[in-house]
């Protein structure tokens, strides 16, 4: 077996100031907000799971993000800091400088909220990549299992991988209408998994899919993201089925409420 390398990048932490420039309904629970501005040059963003903090608007519509001290944000008592989330940046543009980040509208969070009321001129605040950590490129096939929230991810890195390579990508999403048309230079498949009308947290479409899935012939790479308590139960089910630590990332992109 290869002894794959992996390689980690540290970026240095910029906060910037986005704008919107242009926004777009992808499908009923996803929107793209295309933001740019004079902040955006200098971004980096190396692998396609990375991801920027965004900081949305307060209370009273203002950004405020804490300091960044040695040992990490400083929080002030009685202060309204903005609320905060974590996004993927689904495409950068460094020419046209512009950064493409796609929004799951579900629920009344202060992101899916924001994103579902975006218009052009409007400003949030971001800050990263502090990181990129790149997986190595000799593995014959890439295997992808997430729900709607890894579809940024999983879209970009079908988008960069090259020819020669294999994909297979397990996307669930909560019905039809939300597949989106999803290129590459691989040979890709990708299956959609609807929940129609299922709890995201509780769905066990994943699993199944995971379940009835043949390693392919070759070395694969297996990338993970959903769900808290799934991501970690899809891991230790392959696992189980002999992949090496090295061949396998998992990441909980949300939390079910408890």
């Amino acid at each position: 077996m290869t002894a794959h390398v992996h390689t980690s990048l540290r970026h240095p932490l910029v906060f910037r100031t986005l704008e919107v420039r242009r926004v777009e309904t992808l499908t009923p629970h996803m929107r793209r907000v295309v933001f740019g501005g004079e902040a955006l040059r200098g971004f980096v963003s190396a692998a396609p799971d990375d991801h920027v903090k965004l900081f949305f608007p307060n209370a009273r519509g203002a950004i405020v993000r804490p300091e960044i001290g040695p040992d990490g944000p400083i929080h002030e008592a009685g202060v309204d800091y903005s609320p905060m989330r974590d996004y993927t940046p689904r495409r950068h543009d460094a020419e046209a400088n512009e950064l493409t980040i796609d929004f799951v509208l579900h629920g009344d969070g202060p992101a899916a909220s924001w994103a579902a009321q975006a218009a052009p001129g409007q400003t949030i605040g971001a800050g990263g990549p502090r990181g990129s950590m790149l997986v190595a490129d000799d593995f014959d096939t890439y295997a992808m299992f997430g729900d709607e929230t890894a579809l940024p991810a999983i879209g970009r890195w079908l988008e960069e991988l090259p020819p020669g390579k294999r994909a297979v990508a397990f996307v669930e999403i909560p019905g039809d209408a939300d597949r989106q048309t999803l290129t590459s230079y691989a040979d890709t498949t990708i299956q959609w998994l609807s929940r129609d009308g299922a709890d995201a947290a509780t769905s066990k479409r994943l699993e199944q899919a995971l379940a009835d899935w043949a390693l392919p012939a070759g070395e694969t790479f297996c990338w993970i993201a959903a769900e808290s308590g799934r991501a970690r139960r899809l891991r230790q089910s392959l696992e189980g089925r002999g992949v090496a630590k090295d061949c396998l990332k998992a990441t909980g992109y949300w939390k079910a409420a408890d």
